[in-house]
């Protein structure tokens, strides 16, 4: 017998929600009255399924999304052999990333990286966690020979992704993502 579809409860599309707020508006932009609106979640299921509110909502959907981003890293990394090749293949996927999005979404990770402040520190692990993660996926994938170099070029690799966001959402291409991707295989090549 068929089963039904998958049909999100209230807490999925919240999480979801969240994940698509985060990466347009970063903290700031994914107020508990945005998140009820967009996710047609009742207003009281929020503290039901997140007693610690906002913050609560926030670090879980970071975790997912981290998750899945260290996936797509992988997947796109895994379909190159050589080095140099893998990296272009990274860059070419997130710039396609950022043209279906319209320019209009980045790295959540980056974008509440910029609203951090004391009253929200406790997600400061979870942005860590989730940079880490994908420095370890770069990493496992490209080894430069000395555990030093790969950890190192890991991050610039990092550093590059967050910066092309920026760029693109600001110049509204994905050309800093291919710009920046044939530059560090220059570097590996």
């Amino acid at each position: 017998m068929p089963t039904a579809p998958h049909v999100p409860g209230s807490r999925d599309r919240m999480l979801e929600t969240t994940i698509d707020l985060l990466r347009g508006w970063g903290l700031a932009g994914a107020g508990i009255n945005d998140i009820v609106r967009e996710s047609g979640a009742p207003k009281g299921s929020v503290y039901h399924h997140f007693p610690g509110g906002k913050l609560q909502l926030a670090s879980e959907a970071l975790v997912l999304y981290a998750g899945r981003v260290r996936v797509f890293i992988g997947e796109a990394l895994a379909s190159r052999s050589a080095p140099a090749d893998k990296i272009q293949a990274l860059f070419e996927a997130f710039a396609r990333r950022v043209e279906a999005a319209d320019y209009r979404r980045s790295c959540a990770v980056g974008a509440v990286s910029l609203d951090l402040g004391e009253d929200i520190e406790s997600l400061r692990g979870v942005l860590a966690d989730a940079l880490q993660a994908w420095m370890q996926e770069i990493a496992a994938q490209v080894d430069l020979g000395s555990a030093e170099r790969t950890r190192a070029f890991a991050g610039l690799v990092m550093t590059a992704i967050e910066g092309a966001y920026v760029r693109c959402r600001v110049e509204r291409s994905s050309e800093p993502f291919r710009e920046a991707g044939r530059w560090l295989a220059t570097l590996v090549a």
